[in-house]
């Protein structure tokens, strides 16, 4: 019989990567009690320790506002929510200089100077570069990490959160188990944060594989506000070595990207070769393999290869960094549930939403909503009396955490994850879709979800934790299928081969869903019309980006 833990808090965390860290950090700087939870090791679970670029704007570096809000405008095609990408990039010098105070350092030049990435000759953005060597990025991660116990937070490692305990409506603590002892541990805080990252389904490539959308899925279950996860990641990688950073090649080698008849593919228009559907629209067309052919001049150490292989999809049907998420009522990173505060790519800001058309945004948005939700939380926390857990609640909580260990047969969740990975992997289900082959996939995850996600049985605490994955993620398969079903155009990461055309003004709008009597519901959130883009101009000149089909 596990043991039961009740550890009571004033502000508590989900979630231990860069957005975590920042929202325990500030938080504890307001004096209350700071709890922070990861289900892995905090500062180097999720994306934590694959970031090397932060993008920071300041007018003394000669930026210009209008310029970079004009690059996320036009390249997210409309969608990103205005107001928050100028939060995020009129507060990113603050936290960079936050950063520097940790002890994070960043790439110089022989001078002393920042180095300072742009982006391209013709964009206005610009990227700082952490000072990274071979080895030491794991290192580099736990900066945070050291920060936050500094400043006195109480740091819990390898405890996977199941579910939220809500009382009238407000969420009041979270139940889950210890990964290494099967402890039962309950939480009781008056403010909690989610910043547990964004859901794939453990891609092979890319180091994300614990990214499950656990915190989505938690707050889906509790009837919060969602959206946007119809916009999937098109990271490519190297396909010999999928979980190395290809696109890092790819920019610091110059060559040419080639598909299986020799015909060079030209960048698109205001987006970054790595995050468009270049590999998915040529094997769509049966031209695979694609090389990437370095030039002979390119001084990248450890390449045996001048034609490297490329390959799309590589982060599995994770979204554009948050464009999904849980939605955010406010600029405090408040959500529709009192006492439930989201940040990092939790917290669906949309600071780019349909194209993640920069490098550095998504640590810069995480490092702001993270301050932005730790300091909302806390001042939430020292207004709110302690609070009271349903016991009924409490009890068919612990029963759903520990359900896997009390079935005598069922399916294995390894097994689970292997034929839902089967089922979304191939190119043309996320990201050439089809409404039909949409209805299909939907079809199956249906029956995952309705037949076999409730008989998962787990043997150890290995399988336990992977058995509630495997619920989360395909809770969360049905968000993506459900959403691109829902928006019928194409747009940005949304390629709809029924709908090849974006569609103005119908479409200049999020997709949002919740949960409402057992049934997944969607609707249109419109944004305002003075964020739509000149209809009075042709289309082409809208969107110089073509889709196949248009």
């Amino acid at each position: 019989m596990s043991k039961e833990h009740v550890v009571e808090t004033d502000v508590l965390v989900i979630g231990g990567g860069l957005a975590g860290c920042f929202a325990a950090i500030k938080a504890k700087e307001q004096g209350v009690d700071v709890t922070l939870v990861d289900k892995g090791y905090v500062s180097k679970s999720g994306s934590s320790i694959w970031p090397h670029t932060y993008s920071v704007f300041n007018p003394e570096w000669g930026h210009k506002l209008d310029d970079w809000m004009d690059h996320i405008n036009t390249g997210g095609e409309y969608l990103n929510n205005r107001v928050w990408t100028e939060i995020i990039f009129k507060e990113s010098y603050a936290r960079y200089q936050d950063l520097v105070s940790y002890g994070v350092e960043f790439r110089k030049d022989e001078n002393g100077k920042l180095y300072r990435w742009k982006m391209a000759p013709q964009r206005a953005c610009e990227s700082l570069e952490f000072h990274i060597v071979a080895g030491e990025r794991r290192a580099k991660s736990l900066i945070l990490r050291k920060q936050a116990l500094k400043s006195g937070v109480k740091i819990m490692d390898r405890i996977m959160i199941t579910d939220l305990l809500q009382q009238d409506g407000r969420v009041i603590g979270v139940v889950g188990f210890s990964i290494d002892s099967g402890d039962l541990y309950i939480f009781k805080a008056k403010a909690t944060v989610i910043s547990a990252g964004a859901a794939a389904f453990k891609p092979s490539g890319w180091p994300i594989s614990e990214l499950t959308g656990d915190g989505m899925a938690m707050a889906y279950r509790a009837n919060a506000e969602l959206l946007g996860c119809e916009f999937i990641d098109t990271h490519n990688t190297w396909a010999e070595n999928p979980a190395y950073g290809f696109p890092a090649i790819m920019r610091a080698s110059p060559g040419r990207l080639l598909n299986a008849e020799g015909e060079e593919l030209k960048l698109y228009p205001g987006r970054l070769r790595s995050y468009s559907l270049n590999v998915e629209f040529e094997a769509h067309a049966g031209r695979l393999p694609l090389i990437w052919e370095v030039d002979a001049d390119s001084k990248v150490a450890g390449l045996k290869d001048r034609r490297l292989p490329v390959v799309g999809g590589s982060v599995g049907g994770m979204a554009v960094h948050t464009a999904e998420g849980i939605w955010p009522i406010n600029t405090k990173c408040g959500t529709t549930l009192p006492g439930l505060y989201a940040a990092g790519d939790s917290c669906g800001t949309r600071q780019v939403c349909a194209v993640y058309s920069g490098v550095g945004f998504a640590f810069a948005g995480a490092s702001v909503t993270g301050t932005r939700a730790g300091l909302s939380a806390a001042e939430y926390a020292s207004q709110t009396e302690k609070p009271t857990i349903d016991e009924k609640d409490l009890a068919r909580l612990k029963k759903v955490t520990l359900e896997p260990f009390e079935r005598k047969g069922g399916f294995s969740p390894k097994w689970v994850i292997q034929v839902l990975q089967n089922i979304l992997f191939p190119y043309y289900i996320l990201y050439i879709k089809h409404g039909d082959r949409l209805k299909a996939t939907l079809t199956l995850v249906e029956f995952l979800k309705d037949h076999l996600v409730p008989k998962l049985i787990a043997k150890d605490l290995h399988e336990l934790r992977l058995a509630h994955e495997t619920k989360n993620m395909v809770l969360n398969a049905e968000m993506r299928l459900r959403s691109s079903l829902f928006r019928t155009e194409s747009r940005g990461c949304h390629y709809r081969e029924d709908y090849p055309r974006r569609d103005d003004p119908n479409w200049l709008a999020w997709v949002k869903l919740k949960e409402e009597k057992g049934k997944m519901k969607l609707w249109k959130e419109p944004i305002p019309n003075e964020w739509w883009p000149d209809l009075s101009k042709p289309y082409e000149e809208r969107y110089p980006v073509r889709f196949p089909g248009e």
